[in-house]
């Protein structure tokens, strides 16, 4: 994959070309029966009581047993049947699913064929035995602002549901008492289950907790919420379901649970101690994420509990915009002395018809350029019909370029279908002479990584067009999915880095009439609590970075989507980001539907150097005679430590 492609090499300049080397297979050890560890090691057992056992593949399976059957609490990807057959286990009767996940279920088809009886939770029984409607329907691919949950980690084929499960449902299998509990926060339809059996009271809890004070992911909990009439999107709710995620686990700790066994993680024998450092630390990385958020200038009524603390940037003042500008939408359009425009952006028809105004009447008397700040659909849904009405050259900075020309191969939020031509790619720091005005594009990611910002240098005014990275209140960081990384000299530090060296005299955010700017001190405010939350947030999450808990697509396939015929060879790329400060060895392989055959790729390895981005590739046939539709192409990963079923996908459109 060439840098242009990546869309990285360049900015963190570290970024190394890489190639896939080698097959590697893995096996798994045994380890023997055993009092309650910290962390069950890979591939071994650990039995609470004498009918409960916990399985740690790559998520953690429970086993319920009663002579040579069992009832399996999650299944993972199947490899648990193994250590059932060793341990004298002939027969799964039941499958219980604490979520959607396809780590938690991809097993589930070989147990389910085997004459397994599959329970789910009722709100999320869709989510396993009607999954195409979820992979056909557009609106779960394209302007993804409400569309995050369910997550697209659901299974990429249907597997039979036998039972939906109510909150507090309650059975009895062999000698276990099993009680439903609703425990959203992780999915919309989270639940756990307090088994009761040889005298101990047991959560299986999914991924409401992954161990003492911390959860498996962060990016998992973007959630639109709603406080009186005004409502904001998922897009909008960075952890937002931390509220729904906190009741949950008070529901838990109420149970009175001697020991938690969560999918990912760790099992907890002071189950009161890991919620409560859990729900407190969640408080605290939320109190720094408002701090200097943007959301509170265009939400201020969703955040009244923190107006006024000492500890938060206060909300700065606009400024009226010089008589240069004009403004639409989430349109600013530059305006020479010589009448000639300069639009930035155009996600709206009626921004054309805004300008074909402005020509008429004489304001304007051409369009020769126009820039593009991020791949959002409000602001490129209607790039083609701009094209085709002014026909001037458009420019953008490449990482933006990539996407927006060639949108089918990226899943990310707030994505538009619409495929714009891009005439001039820009490198970072590039200048040009625009009539009277001096311009120089930048790479900017900071509301996501894909995005540009320009400096506009004339009539005595800095000018600074930096998308909707910014508002007087701070940072726009209320998407994790956008990939706005934490960590020196990335994501937005990279940015008010470089905001404190071009001294702007204004700052334009597409969204917001006024301009800004910020000072010095709120500079290092920001930089400081980004900072902190590169601590914090590291101390939430099991891996070795924060950025793996926040950076959804650190694992990607490129393309995402492509089309294919039957008989044809299908080349895909899994791309992955190293977060870490060492090396790392990434493994994938793809999982092929079962209407291909059902068999796997064989293993691909490649070795990524530090705060790199590497890339795996991958091929494999169409089988002549495939039936037309759309096909999920999991990708098994392993990575350092952690093996990771069916992690990523990508589609193929035969």
């Amino acid at each position: 994959m060439s840098s242009e492609r990546t869309g990285l090499a360049e900015t963190r300049r570290r970024f190394l070309k890489t190639t896939a080397v080698g097959a590697v297979g893995f096996a798994f050890g045994q380890n023997a029966l055993g009092q309650l560890p910290t962390e069950g090691k890979l591939g071994g057992l650990t039995k609470l009581s004498e009918h409960l056992i916990v399985y740690h593949g790559p998520i953690n399976v429970g086993i319920v047993r009663d002579g040579q059957k069992a009832l399996l609490i999650d299944c993972g990807d199947g490899s648990v049947a193994d250590v059932l057959s060793e341990r004298g286990i002939t027969s799964v009767d039941q499958i219980i699913f604490t979520h959607h996940h396809r780590d938690q279920a991809c097993g589930a088809y070989t147990f389910a064929a085997g004459g397994a009886r599959i329970g789910v939770p009722a709100a999320e029984r869709d989510c396993f035995d009607k999954v195409a409607a979820y992979w056909n329907n557009p609106r779960n691919r394209w302007r993804l602002y409400n569309n995050l949950h369910p997550h697209h980690l659901m299974l990429a084929e249907p597997v039979r549901v036998d039972t939906a499960f109510e909150d507090g449902h309650e059975m009895t299998w062999g000698p276990a008492k099993i009680r439903v509990l609703a425990t959203p926060g992780h999915t919309d339809g989270s639940v756990s289950y307090l088994v009761e059996v040889d005298g101990k009271r047991t959560v299986f809890c999914g991924d409401t907790i992954y161990d003492e004070g911390q959860v498996w992911d962060i990016h998992s909990m973007q959630k639109g919420s709603q406080r009186g009439k005004r409502r904001i999107s998922d897009y909008h709710g960075f952890l937002g379901s931390r509220p729904q995620l906190t009741a949950s686990l008070g529901r838990i700790k109420d149970t009175r649970p001697d020991v938690l066994v969560p999918s990912h993680g760790r099992i907890m024998a002071d189950p009161p101690k890991a919620i409560d450092t859990l729900v407190a630390r969640l408080d605290v990385c939320y109190d720094r994420y408002v701090a200097i958020s943007a959301l509170r200038y265009y939400y201020p009524e969703l955040f009244t509990e923190y107006a006024g603390k000492k500890d938060h940037m206060p909300i700065r003042e606009g400024k009226p915009p010089p008589d240069c500008l004009r403004h639409f939408g989430t349109t600013w359009m530059l305006v020479s002395k010589d009448k000639a425009a300069f639009p930035m952006d155009c996600g709206s028809p009626k921004v054309i018809e805004w300008i074909q105004g402005l020509l008429d009447k004489g304001e304007i008397t051409k369009v020769d350029g126009f820039w593009v700040t991020h791949y959002h659909c409000d602001h490129v849904d209607a790039i083609p019909e701009f094209q085709k009405a002014f026909d001037c050259p458009c420019i953008t900075d490449r990482h933006v370029a990539e996407v927006i020309t060639n949108p089918m191969a990226w899943r990310l939020p707030c994505l538009s279908p619409s495929k714009a031509r891009v005439d001039r790619v820009t490198k970072d720091g590039e200048s040009w002479q625009w009539h009277e005005f001096r311009l120089t594009a930048y790479f900017y990611p900071g509301q996501t990584l894909y995005h540009a910002a320009l400096l506009v240098e004339g009539q005595g005014v800095r000018m600074f067009f930096v998308g909707d990275s910014h508002t007087m209140a701070g940072i726009d960081d209320y998407c994790a999915m956008n990939r706005h990384w934490l960590g020196r000299g990335v994501g937005f530090d990279y940015c008010i880095a470089l905001i404190e060296k071009l001294k702007p005299s204004h700052i334009f955010n597409c969204h917001v009439a006024p301009a800004f700017t910020f000072t010095p001190e709120e500079c290092r405010f920001m930089r400081t609590n980004l900072a902190e939350r590169e601590k914090l947030f590291s101390e939430i999450v099991p891996w070795d970075h924060a950025n793996y808990g926040m950076d959804e697509p650190w694992v990607r396939c490129f393309p995402y989507e492509q089309n294919a015929t039957a008989g044809s060879k299908v080349d895909l790329s899994v791309v992955v980001t190293n977060h870490s400060a060492k090396p790392r060895t990434a493994v994938c392989r793809a999982v092929l539907p079962r209407t291909f055959g059902g068999k796997t790729t064989n293993w691909v390895s490649v070795e990524i150097p530090a705060k790199t981005e590497g890339e795996v590739r991958l091929s494999f046939q169409v089988p002549a005679g495939v039936k037309p539709g759309r096909y999920v192409i999991p990708i098994d990963l392993r990575y350092g430590k952690w093996v990771l079923p069916q992690f990523t996908e990508a589609i193929v459109v035969v």
